[in-house]
């Protein structure tokens, strides 16, 4: 089929880009949009006038600074630790052999099964009940608990399932005889992960880390959760949703995406930086 009609592949390829990026570029049109010219028809694709109020709308009505502070420590936080917990686990449960191993590996699968929505209201009561922070006792009464702590908005993600199973299926194709002479060599288990296993990794590991940095870095429902107990947690995501209640009704989906672009940049930054090694790293996931 592909060689009789090559032509129609082609024609997937580019719908399927076009359906990708118009959207965004829509997005950038409208932020430069001036009043009334949103939700209008017939339908502007482009802006009369390329404008830069809705962007200074934007900076004025966020507190741009802490939003931006809250979203890159606590993504940082979460990048790092999946990174760290994923390779060290995907190590040990594709390399080391110990009683219960492929249970454990079972149940990180199980994880990956259910809705994150179902563990919403179970993580904020534990947070809440975080004994000796917060204001609360032993017992985890008294106080807030850990609620009104940046440290909730990344607790619940230093750990990923899917990143365990990416790296250990990955580190599973190593050849053992690399790792058998750097044993031999006296190197112990901590050594070969980090000398040998980590380096050969690293495609994977770029992967997984800009997958992490998105999708925390777009959080949402579990931030708007934690900054009602405490509006200084807010992120972009957050605050930007908030845009629509302190701005001009007819100026609202104009700034609004003028917000959305400020925090889709330094998303879009770093895919481009990395672009070359999340490319690679999904190839050899799949081939793997």
């Amino acid at each position: 089929m592909r060689r009789r009609f090559p032509w129609l592949s082609y024609l997937v390829v580019v719908a399927g880009a076009l359906l990708t990026v118009v959207p965004f570029l829509d997005m950038v049109m409208t932020s430069f949009k001036g009043p009334g010219e949103a939700g209008t028809l017939p339908y502007r694709f482009l802006p009369k006038a390329f404008a830069l109020s809705n962007y200074r709308a934007a900076i004025e009505q966020l507190d741009l600074p802490t939003l931006f502070r809250n979203s890159v420590v606590v993504t940082t936080v979460i990048t790092v630790s999946v990174l760290l917990t994923s390779s060290l686990a995907g190590y040990a449960l594709a390399r080391l052999r110990f009683p219960g191993r492929d249970l454990v590996f079972r149940l990180v699968l199980s994880t990956m099964m259910f809705p994150p929505f179902l563990f919403l209201i179970p993580r904020f009561l534990i947070l809440v009940h975080w004994p000796l922070a917060g204001g609360n006792d032993l017992l985890g009464r008294g106080g807030a608990g850990l609620t009104v702590s940046i440290v909730a908005l990344a607790v619940p993600f230093l750990v990923n399932g899917f990143g365990i199973f990416l790296t250990r299926q990955f580190m599973l194709s190593l050849p053992d005889e690399v790792l058998e002479a750097a044993r031999i060599d006296g190197a112990g288990e901590f050594t070969v992960w980090w000398r040998i296993v980590v380096p050969q990794t690293k495609p994977v590991l770029v992967t997984l880390g800009l997958l992490t940095f998105v999708d925390a870095w777009n959080e949402y429902i579990w931030a708007l959760l934690v900054s009602t107990a405490n509006p200084d947690l807010m992120t972009l995501p957050v605050g930007v949703q908030l845009l629509r209640d302190h701005v001009d009704p007819a100026r609202t989906m104009p700034v609004v995406m003028a917000g959305l672009v400020l925090s889709v940049l330094p998303v879009l930054v770093l895919f481009l930086l990395l672009q070359k090694h999340y490319i690679r790293g999904v190839m050899l996931s799949g081939l793997k």
